[in-house]
């Protein structure tokens, strides 16, 4: 069970334990090499997400194509959250 906090609390008032677990209730897997990387895989696309310095950026791949976009830590969880399924 995850104790994070309200979806509308910004990323950034979140510690690095619960972005984890919400990247894992999401259905991400951390990456083997390296520990800042979730790999996050749907039926109709993949994605890479990368827990960086000043933002979380996000490379999707659909149909043999890259799709980027970068969320500052300031945005809530929800906010990003919705975005995130969206996709590409």
């Amino acid at each position: 069970m995850s104790f994070l906090p309200p979806s509308t609390t910004p990323l950034n008032q979140h510690s690095l334990k619960a972005l984890e677990s919400w990247l894992m209730e999401l259905g991400a897997e951390k990456s083997q090499t390296d520990p800042c990387v979730w790999d996050w895989v749907m039926p109709a696309w993949s994605a890479q997400i990368k827990i960086d310095i000043e933002q979380l950026r996000i490379t999707w791949k659909k149909d043999d194509r890259n799709y980027q976009c970068s969320f500052p830590y300031g945005l809530s969880r929800k906010d990003v959250q919705i975005a995130l399924f969206e996709g590409p």
